[in-house]
């Protein structure tokens, strides 16, 4: 609350320009818990980080601080006359990268815009007419260059209102439509046409395939070593010789029959193709057990993920002994005599939980850290990697996820070399191991890992945090770090088969707010089609990290969508990148295997909007035939361009293919 000698200097000084009988009603009075902003939480009458108001060394005694990408939308009755601010990027950010704009919109239409502002720049004045003004909204954006000190401060806002008092409102609901056609009930081959092996390595891979069960599946010119159950569908043994075998797929029901080729490379190269699967750690954090891991593999089988290509079922932190724990389930010994790493107690035999997973024809994968411990405090790898691999192998695992944490402690610095480091070490001593092991890297980005995460082994690396960090903050964090971190770094020139850059997991569907509670996911629809979309356009892995249990229609509809997952998976394997933006609407391409373009138009604004594809940015010339991947329909014949309307936080996903 404005403390009462301020307010009254305040109105003394504003009260003149009001209409006799209008009210002051300070912004910071609203109820802020509807802001949405891309860390932290908003402040009244302080900054961000709770200091002092202060911008280009002019201090202010009432106001809000947050932090961009700041979005909030607030009721009015028309009766509201005017907004009045005093705006800028707080003094207390401490360094000169942070840069943020101020946007004011009235009923959808721009009122106001502040320009780019930066540290030191002196405070701007608003003044906005809001007469007949039924829904305005502030924004706070990050100028484009990422949202790190983006401290914005809203100092003396006040609205001089005449009627009902301003309201803060969330943000505009949304429904959760369904775009995927359910596939058809005859045989449908689907996921990847590429997979990589090492010689010698057991091999384990589930054709997947959608169609009405019982199915029975074959395959012609299967190479000496593997075999295939008719049954499942499951490709098993192993190839002694290097080289790249096309099979033929089939599979057959009552209904009808499919077939299609798929390549496996034996050779030196693994995840020829994005890795997909599912992660625990989003829903379950430190709470996962064996019987979460075994039900998580049942309802991949259950709610036909498998058939789609989802292949991973992966365990997260929090598996291991915490040395010292008095009691509970992480209490033990961290290893045993021979310095073999222990599972802890709600993980009693992972040999059995390996074994339960390759039944279902899935894979296996298990975290650690370089460090001497896990993000959570638990036993990491920390001089005993060759036993620790050699355990993994041992109780067969596909995976692993090596995560920096405690390494920060043992690294000399932040250079390039200690950075590396670790990871050359492991995928050394994973090279020499007679199982396949795919290595995640995951130190969120630092040295510019895109550029040397291939190079010291690694089939996938982090490309920034995490995600999810902040349950609040999901979904200014998908538009940061997916988007704006993959387009200022031109990470498409990066990716590519055996290496692929990460932008952590797909957070749909049920999350843990980090609170104890399993909720659904802040993203709304929109965003949840957006992160699939463009996931798939850059060629990120897609490891689902919510709740698979629980996942319902609308989430399997997002992750289940087989011809945008083709783009995902397409054996080209030319990660996408951005190539036109203006304001709020981006356009981003990917390179298809088959010569066509997989093009995504989104709408980052918080208004519906016409997204155009030129030609002359997609890449291609003459007429082209457009088909909408998410709906499954073809929409038309096109020349020179495409536009559609997109939503808020939206996306319309098109696969362009020369029309004849």
């Amino acid at each position: 609350m404005l403390a009462t000698r301020t307010l009254f200097s305040f109105l003394a000084v504003f009260a003149p320009l009001s209409a006799a009988g209008a009210e002051i009603v300070p912004l910071a009075s609203l109820d802020l818990a509807h802001m949405r902003q891309g860390w932290g939480r908003p402040q009244v009458n302080r900054a961000i980080r709770e200091t002092p108001l202060s911008i280009g060394g002019r201090r202010f005694d009432f106001g809000v601080g947050t932090h961009a990408a700041s979005v909030l939308w607030i009721e009015l009755d028309g009766k509201t006359e005017r907004f009045l601010a005093s705006v800028g990027l707080d003094d207390a950010a401490g360094s000169p990268a942070g840069s943020i704009t101020f946007t004011i919109f009235g009923d959808g239409r721009k009122l106001w815009q502040s320009g780019v502002m930066r540290q030191g720049d002196a405070a701007k004045e608003v003044d906005v007419d809001l007469r007949g003004v039924r829904t305005l909204l502030l924004l706070v954006g990050d100028a484009g260059d990422g949202i790190d000190y983006d401290h914005a401060d809203w100092c003396a806002a006040r609205f001089i209102v005449a009627g009902a008092k301003p309201a803060a409102l969330p943000a505009p609901r949304e429904e959760a439509v369904i775009l995927t056609p359910p596939p058809p009930r005859t045989p449908r081959i689907n996921g990847a046409k590429v997979f990589g092996v090492r010689p010698g390595s057991p091999l384990l891979f589930t054709i997947p395939a959608t169609g009405d069960r019982p199915m029975t599946f074959a395959a012609d010119n299967l190479p000496e070593g593997l075999a295939l159950d008719p049954a499942t569908g499951f490709l098993t043994g192993s190839l002694a010789r290097k080289g790249a075998y096309s099979i033929t797929c089939r599979a057959r029901n009552a209904l009808g029959a499919a077939e299609r080729t798929l390549t496996i490379v034996c050779g030196d190269t693994l995840a020829l193709t994005p890795h997909m699967g599912w992660n625990s750690w989003y829903v379950w954090e430190n709470h996962v057990t064996d019987k979460i891991m075994r039900e998580a593999a049942d309802a991949m089988v259950a709610n036909g993920m498998i058939n789609h290509g989802y292949m991973y079922i992966n365990i997260d932190d929090c598996w291991m002994v915490k040395h010292g724990a008095p009691d509970g389930p992480f209490a033990g010994e961290p290893r045993d005599a021979r310095g073999m790493i222990n599972s802890n107690t709600r993980f009693p035999d992972m040999k059995a939980l390996t074994d339960y997973i390759h039944s279902k024809g899935l894979k296996a994968g298990i975290y650690t850290s370089p460090g001497p411990l896990t993000c959570q405090g638990l036993t990491g790898a920390y001089r005993h990697e060759e036993l620790d691999v050699r355990r993994f192998v041992e109780w067969g695992f596909d995976f692993l996820k090596y995560d920096w944490c405690s390494y920060g402690g043992v690294a000399k610095d932040r250079g390039r070399a200690e950075l590396q480091k670790p990871y050359r070490l492991l995928s050394s001593i994973l090279a020499r191991q007679p199982r396949d092991i795919v290595l995640n890297l995951c130190q969120y980005g630092m040295g510019e890992v895109w550029e040397w995460g291939k190079e010291v082994g690694g089939q996938s690396w982090r490309t920034a945090g995490d995600l999810g960090g902040s349950f609040e903050g999901i979904g200014a964090a998908l538009f940061r770090d997916g988007f704006d971190v993959y387009a200022r770094n031109e990470l498409h020139k990066f990716g590519g088969p055996g290496g692929w850059n990460d932008p952590d997991y797909i957070l749909i569907g049920h999350l843990s707010n980090w609170r104890g509670q399993t909720v659904p996911t802040p993203l709304t629809p929109n965003e949840q089609y957006t992160q699939m979309t463009l996931w798939s356009i850059i060629a990120a892995p897609l490891i689902f990290s919510g709740d698979i249990a629980r996942a319902d229609a609308f989430t399997l509809n997002v992750l289940c969508n087989d011809e945008v997952i083709a783009v995902n998976q397409d054996p080209l394997g030319k990660p996408g990148r951005r190539v036109a933006k203006h304001e709020d609407a981006e356009v981003w391409v990917r390179e298809l295997e088959d010569g066509a373009r997989a093009v995504g138009l989104f709408n980052r604004g918080e208004f519906e909007t016409v997204v155009e594809a030129a030609w002359s940015d997609v890449g291609v010339a003459g007429p082209q035939a457009a088909r909408d991947l998410w709906r499954q329909r073809d929409v038309g014949r096109f020349m020179g361009r495409f536009s559609a309307p997109v939503p808020r936080h939206g996306v319309v996903l098109v696969k362009l293919t020369p029309a004849e």
